[in-house]
């Protein structure tokens, strides 16, 4: 899966905590390696790899895994003494009740609780104090957290029914379809998700030194989405970056090779709440914060990357999508 930009959004919400603690968001973001200048840029985008070294960066200097979110804090090491605990067991099904029985035993901020119901398996999260978590960070945080080490254990993308949240859509609601796939429930009674009973039943294939590899890697494995997003949003994007973007197709050819009118691709985007226009904007400015902050290009570099003749076109273009200039994501703005 190609890495992901995500919202200004979660640089909030992973800073939230340590502020209410007094810590100072400077050395934090440092860690990360991002802008300051991001911090209070609602239209700013940052790679997965920042986002996972954020919330690395809070764990370490909080002791936190709760990341300062709830009443108690969680020790650090929690996670990986839970996850090590699982290995004795040989089923999906075992280390799942395994993981519940743990967590609930440690720690008194977060209830987990498994059902199984037929041929659906129900897993529970609730948040104690909620209202320490106002950007639910904590909460989906652990969605994904049991979601994803789940999948990793057997080594096979588990098939989730849905995924439902306890608040309403929020405003970012766009980022959520590449994380919990596209069966969002909002507005429920509880955050949790539903999956399969048969899945239960899969076999432990993963080793301890899978496992060494895995922690070392968290939470990057964690925020990280194995399997497909088919709407059809990404299927444009797909067209447009197998095109190529010094080439980028028209509506009329992404509407031509998806068998459809441009006028009922115009509107099947508008009811996802897209544009062509906003679609490839978005390509263009993901690619070219990955071009500047994994690839340390130039500007210049970057900018002929991204399909721009020029570079003052580029960089006025780059400051509308995301409210900031170019340079502020190079590797000497750190």
């Amino acid at each position: 899966m190609k890495k992901k930009l995500v919202s200004n959004h979660y640089i909030q919400a992973c800073l939230h905590g340590p502020l209410k603690q007094g810590f100072d968001p400077q050395p934090l973001l440092d860690r990360a390696a991002v802008p300051v200048e991001l911090m209070h840029n609602p239209r700013a985008r940052i790679t997965e790899v920042q986002l996972a070294n954020l919330i690395r960066a809070v764990w370490r200097t909080s002791g936190d895994e709760f990341m300062g979110l709830t009443e108690r804090p969680c020790k650090n090491g929690v996670f990986a003494l839970m996850m090590e605990s699982l290995f004795q067991l040989k089923t999906l099904g075992a280390m799942l009740q395994q993981s519940v029985r743990f967590y609930n035993a440690v720690q008194s901020e977060i209830k987990f609780a498994m059902t199984i119901d037929g041929d659906q398996v129900n897993i529970s999260i609730t948040l104690v104090r909620p209202e320490l978590d106002p950007d639910h960070l904590l909460q989906e945080f652990m969605l994904l957290m049991w979601q994803r080490f789940s999948s990793w254990l057997v080594n096979s993308q588990l098939a989730i029914h849905a995924t439902r949240f306890n608040y309403p859509a929020p405003a970012h609601r766009e980022e959520y379809p590449p994380m919990f796939g596209e069966q969002l429930l909002f507005d429920q009674p509880t955050a949790g998700f539903i999956f399969s009973s048969k899945l239960l039943t899969l076999p432990r294939v993963r080793d301890p030194l899978e496992l060494e590899c895995f922690l070392r890697q968290s939470p990057l494995e964690i925020l990280r989405r194995v399997g497909e997003n088919n709407s059809l949003s990404i299927k444009v994007q797909r067209l447009i970056l197998n095109k190529g973007l010094d080439q980028a197709p028209t509506l009329d050819e992404v509407a031509c090779s998806l068998h459809m009118t441009s006028r009922t691709l115009r509107r099947k985007l508008k009811d996802e709440g897209a544009s062509y226009q906003q679609i490839k904007d978005r390509v263009r400015c993901d690619i070219a914060i990955r071009l500047l902050t994994e690839e340390s290009l130039t500007v210049a570099e970057t900018s002929e990357l991204t399909g721009f003749t020029e570079q003052a076109a580029f960089c006025r273009a780059f400051k509308g999508w995301t409210g900031v200039a170019p340079s502020a994501y190079q590797s000497d703005k750190k």
